[in-house]
């Protein structure tokens, strides 16, 4: 599927719908190796999310789970719940996740990959993501504020 066509495909919903998808681990940040992930918990970052998304009228849904099969369910269910953006950060999926993949794929609703980290900095192994060529963008290496990002373009792009 091409960016273009994922673009529209998401121009085509309703901008109120916005779905932050959290993989394996992530249920971890602020006590997990924090000298790479920071000290901020998941639930801060979602709690700022759901604020900013508050003030803009738009509806935020969060989901994490350290099962790919959930998030793959989650990621399936979403297009009938009519979610317009996904935001994911796929955590070690990232690098491994054919499957994960593919259900992104298979709904085409537009996403953005974020990492806390910069992934490229990193390890020769986590310098690959299955997610990016379909992703309308990727950001790391920005820390917990790379979800904020991802928020805004998400609710200006409707």
């Amino acid at each position: 599927m091409s960016k273009v066509r994922r673009k529209g495909a998401g121009r085509a919903r309703t901008r109120g719908k916005i779905l932050v998808l959290n993989g394996p681990n992530l249920n971890m940040l602020g006590t997990r190796e924090p000298e790479i992930y920071g000290r901020e918990s998941l639930a801060s970052i979602n709690e700022r999310l759901a604020a900013a998304a508050e003030k803009q009228g738009v509806v935020l849904e969060v989901f994490q789970s350290n099962q790919e099969g959930e998030l793959i369910e989650c990621v399936h269910a979403a297009k009938k719940r009519g979610i317009a953006w996904i935001i994911v950060n796929p955590g070690g999926l990232t690098h491994t996740s054919v499957a994960l993949r593919d259900a992104f794929a298979s709904v085409q609703i537009p996403f953005i990959e974020v990492h806390l980290s910069n992934i490229y900095s990193r390890e020769p192994f986590r310098r690959h993501s299955y997610f990016s060529d379909l992703a309308v963008g990727t950001i790391c290496g920005l820390g917990g504020r790379g979800y904020d990002l991802a928020l805004q373009f998400a609710m200006q792009s409707g």
